[in-house]
């Protein structure tokens, strides 16, 4: 077992790095804006894509910590979805929070070390870096989910209440702040909440302009 294991990592832990991105993209850009539309079946697609995530984090790390920490997650985001059909409150909308936070945080640790470690820098690693400046953007989504559950009007033009479009909103506020694209529908009112918003802003400009850059530049080099 631990040797197939070990042939999975060897053969596809870097394409696995691109086809997680792609997936976790595909699950923030397009499948929660579908389920803001509240169809139940892009919410039964985001179910599946959750269990490729854990079999490509599984086999990417090697670590069973890290598969449980995602089975965990998925079990939480699973019963925060079967509350909310039954009777939508705060509790499954921290459900949904926590397993976020989980998620993100068990996606950094397995691939910051998939992307930085040492070795030949390719065109997956490149790739990976982007999938770890997309799990920044998640971690914040439930963070800011904690703030304004805790905090009403946490955030001007953003109501953070239990709805299958809270997930779209808070993506959305993220990426804007993130990239500092900052279009002004929704800001931060709460000063934890401007915090939290300061701290993902230096995040989002020190990234690419650091590491991101440096691994690009590798990766070149290494093409030479």
């Amino acid at each position: 077992m631990n040797d197939t294991i070990v042939r999975l990592r060897e053969q596809w832990s870097d394409p696995l790095l691109t086809a997680l991105t792609v997936l976790l993209a595909v699950m923030l850009f397009v499948i929660a804006p579908l389920q803001a539309s509240g169809i139940f079946l892009f919410q039964a697609f985001e179910f599946f894509f959750a269990i490729i995530l854990i079999a490509g984090v599984f086999v990417i790390s090697g670590s069973r910590i890290a598969a449980v920490a995602m089975l965990a997650a998925l079990v939480m985001a699973t019963v925060a979805g079967l509350l909310r059909l039954k009777s939508p409150s705060i509790l499954d909308l921290n459900l949904f929070a926590g397993a976020w936070l989980i998620t993100g945080s068990t996606l950094a640790w397995v691939i910051s070390p998939a992307v930085f470690g040492q070795g030949r820098v390719t065109y997956h690693h490149i790739i990976g870096a982007v999938l770890l400046y997309l799990t920044i953007a998640v971690i914040f989504v439930s963070l800011f989910t904690f703030v304004g559950s805790a905090i009403p009007k946490a955030f001007s033009g953003l109501a953070v209440q239990d709805s299958p479009a809270l997930a779209s909103s808070l993506i959305y506020f993220s990426f804007t702040t993130l990239t500092t694209t900052g279009y002004g529908d929704i800001f931060p009112v709460h000063p934890i909440a401007r915090s939290l918003c300061n701290l993902e802003g230096i995040f989002g400009q020190l990234y690419p302009a650091t590491l991101l850059a440096r691994l690009v530049t590798l990766e070149i080099a290494g093409r030479g």
